[in-house]
């Protein structure tokens, strides 16, 4: 059947493929042990990795609220909807005649009743051989800076304290597209700069028509708390380009009073707020013929709607005395009437309801909250109908020019040029974002005199002409 040599032949392949198969499986046999290795050791080391992430974690708390990193372990939480300290601590084997005892002790230093939903809360474990089944300690995080902390036991301590808190310097800039709101937040700035820089500029600047284009800069100092921020602390200097005019402002100490200021001393509060309330938009103006939305005809308008939601807080544009706080039978709601002068009245209409305490014969001042924006009266919707009378006859909101307060003292007006210099150069120097810049504006330089000039324009000098103003060349701290 078969001869020799195809035997032979034979014999040597089988002897061939059972090398070859000897070979392949070794070679699957040890890469299925490196495998393995390879899998043991990455898994130990992401397990490694997580324990040490976790001591860093228990010793940044442990360090935070001032407790010994090695005699605890620490459990961290949020407050649930509806959860007490009854029924956070009772859930941790807390007996009740401890937490009883613990919120009657807990009153001098905070509210136990007020644990807000969501706010972080940490259980401190003893690890010296106890068990950890029951809770030593309690801190509750009252805000980003203030916590409660409690011992729980029967006659346990209990304390409140603050983190520590950095302040930084900052310099931002935004170009305004639609809203200060909205640049704020697509710069990914601080919010508070919104409402600090509407403060600063209420009397200068009408937010209600903020134009593309208009932009700012800002020189401020700003609170962070485990490197989150917690708030702006104060603006020392700030500059915004609105409508085609440009307002510097700056804060400054005169008799113990801080206040901000322009370039040239004035004050940039003036006798009349530029509206009664912040962020909202106009949906009416003065006139008078207008198309009234519910009679179906046309009628005079004499007062600028702002359009906001139902319980915006109304502001008094000015000090003055409330002469009347009532309701409006001809459609006018719930409605504020406020005397500032012998020339000048505002008319404040359908709120939902007043400040407390508000009365006819009050004397309310400047940005006080005199009520609250509704749709009492004849309204299709929520807003606030501004009015403002001069000698009686009523005028538009928008086109009043109040007088500015007192500017700076003859006498303080050295040392405020000599403070004001080197933050009005800073402030030229902050560029927005993309590059994009304005045409040149008036630049500080001192010559060697040691006047103030400006670089592009007329000189820079206080408009009362009986002062010339000199300027050293070093700028003291304040």
């Amino acid at each position: 059947m078969f001869t020799k040599r195809a035997l032979n032949k034979v014999a040597i392949a089988i002897v061939l493929l059972t090398v070859i198969a000897i070979i392949f499986y070794a070679d699957k046999d040890s890469r299925t042990k490196d495998d393995a290795k390879e899998y043991v050791s990455t898994d130990s080391i992401s397990e490694k990795e997580g324990v040490k992430a976790e001591k860093e974690d228990q010793y940044k708390i442990a360090t935070k609220y001032g407790f010994p990193a090695d005699s605890f372990e620490f459990k961290s939480h949020r407050v649930q909807r509806n959860q007490n300290l009854a029924s956070i601590l009772s859930n941790h084997n807390i007996d009740y005649s401890i937490i009883h005892n613990l919120a009657i002790n807990s009153s001098d230093h905070f509210n136990i009743k007020r644990l807000r939903t969501g706010n972080r809360y940490h259980l401190l474990y003893s690890s010296q051989n106890e068990s950890l089944e029951t809770p030593k300690w309690f801190i509750y995080e009252i805000n980003n800076i203030d916590y409660l902390v409690m011992e729980l036991s029967s006659d346990g301590e209990i304390y409140r304290d603050s983190k520590p808190v950095t302040t930084k310097l900052k310099e931002s800039s935004a170009i305004i597209t639609s809203s200060l709101w909205n640049a704020i937040t697509d710069n990914a700035l601080n919010y508070n700069l919104a409402l600090e820089l509407s403060d600063i500029y209420a009397w200068t600047v009408d937010f209600f028509r903020i134009d593309r284009g208009d932009r700012f800069k800002v020189i401020y100092e700003e609170n962070y708390v485990d490197s989150i921020s917690t708030g702006i602390e104060t603006i020392h200097a700030a500059y915004f380009y609105h409508r085609g005019r440009e307002y510097y402002a700056f804060k400054f100490k005169e008799d113990s009073v801080h206040s901000y200021f322009d370039e040239e001393g004035n004050s940039l509060r003036k006798a009349f707020l530029k509206a009664p309330l912040r962020f909202s938009r106009i949906s009416s103006h003065f006139s008078h013929s207008r198309f009234h939305p519910v009679h179906r005809e046309y009628r005079p308008h004499h007062g600028v709607d702002y359009a906001a939601p139902t319980g915006t807080p109304v502001y008094a544009i000015g000090d003055g005395t409330v002469t009347q706080r009532a309701w409006c039978p001809n459609g006018g709601g719930n409605y504020v009437r406020i005397r500032h002068n012998s020339v000048y009245t505002t008319v404040y209409m359908h709120l939902s309801r007043f400040a407390r305490g508000l009365s006819r014969g009050q004397f309310v001042q400047q940005g006080e909250v005199i009520g609250y924006v509704g749709a009492t009266g004849t309204a299709t919707g929520p807003h606030l109908d501004f009015r403002i009378l001069k000698n009686g006859s009523p005028i538009n909101p928008l086109n009043i020019e109040a007088p500015p307060v007192d500017p700076i003292k003859d006498e303080n007006m050295i040392e405020f040029l000599k403070y004001i210099y080197p933050l009005r150069v800073g402030l030229d120097r902050i560029t927005y974002p993309g590059g994009e810049d304005l045409p040149p504006r008036r630049e500080f330089s001192l010559l060697p005199e040691g006047n103030i000039h400006t670089q592009v324009r007329e000189l820079w000098m206080p408009k009362r002409q009986d002062h010339h103003w000199y300027l050293p060349y070093m700028m003291p701290e304040k």
